[in-house]
């Protein structure tokens, strides 16, 4: 039953890492990117650092890689855990039990040729372009429908040259720049300029005005220094420019 517990495991491992590599695609990420990032946030290797930094400045992505991170760390002590009790069982195992071979070292080599015959059979099937495309389809219309990842149509970071670029910025709920005007809020004047808001449901405001009200949940399209972007559009400190009556927008 210990070979069978941790063939399931492989399964819902690489099922979970698919899961994670399409959530991160339709935030934007490339298939390549997005696959190699949910590898590295489930097992916990192999992060780069510029690859790294579109997860952490994005908050949908930041999510994705935390649940990635938990599940990912749950699954490998329980992993570890069905093999420590596969290689240390006294009793023979039923294959072991089928081809009379009930002591010395033969089991232990034959446990782990199982083990690894299993799991290369299952990232083979996980690999097969049908079944790769069909399981894609399903995990990324399940999570349009529950609404955990809106997709985007282009790459989410933009590089411009000389440290501007255009990048996606997701108005959570409590930010202070809910409910306030782009004039109101003074981004312009803090070198950040809101190109579009994309409001969900086809709804999207591709000319922004000073007048334009910023609403939960919409995702900006902003223009700007990498370094003033990330410094002006965190809550912090939009609390300080809302509560100081910071100056006009100018987009």
């Amino acid at each position: 039953m210990t070979f069978f517990a941790l063939f399931i495991i492989a399964m819902v491992s690489l099922l979970i890492v698919r899961v994670g590599a399409t959530a991160f695609r339709m935030t934007g990420l490339s298939d390549d990117v997005a696959l190699f990032q949910s590898l590295s946030c489930f097992f916990g290797v192999g992060f780069t650092t510029r690859e790294a930094e579109l997860i952490v400045t994005h908050p949908v992505r930041r999510k994705i890689a935390s649940h990635l991170i938990v599940i990912g760390n749950v699954g490998i002590l329980t992993a570890l855990s069905a093999m420590v009790v596969t290689f240390m069982q006294s009793e023979p195992d039923w294959l072991e039990k089928l081809l009379g071979i009930e002591s010395g070292l033969l089991p232990f080599v034959i446990r782990v040729l199982v083990i690894i015959l299993g799991v290369l059979l299952i990232v083979t099937l996980f690999r097969f372009k049908v079944i790769s495309l069909a399981l894609e389809s399903v995990i990324q219309k399940s999570l349009e429908k529950s609404g955990v990842v809106r997709p985007v149509d282009f790459e989410t970071l933009l590089h411009t040259g000389h440290g501007y670029a255009i990048t996606e910025y997701l108005l959570e709920k409590g930010h202070p720049l809910i409910g306030r005007s782009l004039g109101d809020a003074g981004l312009g004047q803090r070198g950040v300029l809101v190109l579009g808001i994309d409001r969900g449901g086809g709804e999207y405001i591709g000319a922004p005005n000073r007048r334009t009200t910023l609403e939960e949940e919409d995702l900006l399209t902003v223009y700007g220094l990498e370094t003033a972007m990330e410094r002006e559009l965190t809550p912090e400190a939009n609390h300080a420019a809302v509560s100081g009556g910071s100056g006009k927008e100018g987009v």
